[in-house]
């Protein structure tokens, strides 16, 4: 690995292996005629596919036998309590954007993350359909692997005005709050795509400067794996309110919401956001 993987060396090289591994079983999967299942979760209502289930058990096999003292919270294996016991918890999303695979769309990702304590500590987002990964650990920073490029390092842009900011937004999802908020920002670009981590690559790569995700119903593992990369790059992740995401802890969701900026602006944008909060009588919880 390049420069500043010293620290979890062991660690960051299995999960990139298991991330490219599981990608590349995705993309066996992938535009092949889908079972395409309803899963209950929180009260909501998600879609999982064989390419979920596949890529899920090749990653959390590949963790538990390497690191066989650390939890792991993955997205399409049943939690327990027995993570939160753990100093060391991998957050496992196998297929992020799984409505993207579903559609043939391109908007998916590998996403593995390592927390100690209730900070992530790595973070590991694979696209197999661009073979584009992102690879951090903490105090690191942060390296993009394109196909036929070396890794380089990457950095978030240093704009500060809302006006001049480009959005990361969701290709699908959108809500007449959230068109509000864009009006109230001021922004004139945007750029739609799925999965919490494409958009955050959009930051790190400087296509993006913010993502605001107002549904509470992203989970740890779309959120660990991206916020370190995002970190790392200079950038900064928070919930809506400006409160640390917080990991291994009992409830899953993050129920109030999240915020991705380049770092700079990030007090800037958590201060346009709370007038308009109040006005959706949103409240912390």
């Amino acid at each position: 690995m390049t420069s500043g993987s010293l620290n979890y060396e062991h660690e960051l090289r299995a999960a990139v292996e298991v991330a490219r591994a599981a990608g590349a079983a995705i993309l066996d999967l992938y535009k092949r005629p889908l079972d395409v299942q309803q899963k209950m979760q929180a009260n909501d209502r998600e879609p999982v596919t064989d390419a979920d289930r596949v890529a899920n058990e090749m990653i959390v096999n590949r963790l538990s036998g390497e690191f066989p003292g650390d939890g792991i919270l993955a997205e399409e294996s049943v939690d327990t309590e027995r993570r939160l016991g753990k100093q060391r918890v991998w957050m496992v999303d196998p297929l992020d954007g799984t409505n993207g695979f579903i559609d043939g769309n391109g908007d998916f990702a590998v996403q593995i993350g390592l927390v100690e304590g209730d900070r992530g500590v790595l973070g590991v987002v694979y696209q197999p359909l661009r073979d584009l990964l992102y690879r951090a650990v903490r105090g690191g920073g942060t390296w993009v692997e394109a196909a036929g490029h070396k890794p380089r390092q990457a950095q978030v842009s240093d704009k500060q005005q809302l006006e001049t900011m480009r959005l990361a937004a969701s290709r699908s999802h959108r809500s007449p709050r959230m068109d509000q908020v864009v009006k109230a920002f001021g922004v004139k670009q945007e750029i739609r795509r799925g999965s919490v981590g494409i958009k955050i690559g959009l930051i790190v790569e400087q296509q993006c400067d913010l993502y605001v995700h107002l549904s509470p119903r992203t989970k740890q593992w779309d959120t660990c794996a991206p916020e370190v990369i995002l970190t790392e790059a200079g950038g900064r992740l928070s919930d809506l309110f400006g409160g640390p995401i917080r990991y291994n802890v009992p409830e899953v969701q993050n129920r109030n919401g999240l915020v991705a900026s380049n770092g700079v602006a990030h007090q800037t944008i958590v201060d346009a956001l709370r007038p308009l909060l109040e006005q959706f009588g949103r409240l912390p919880v």
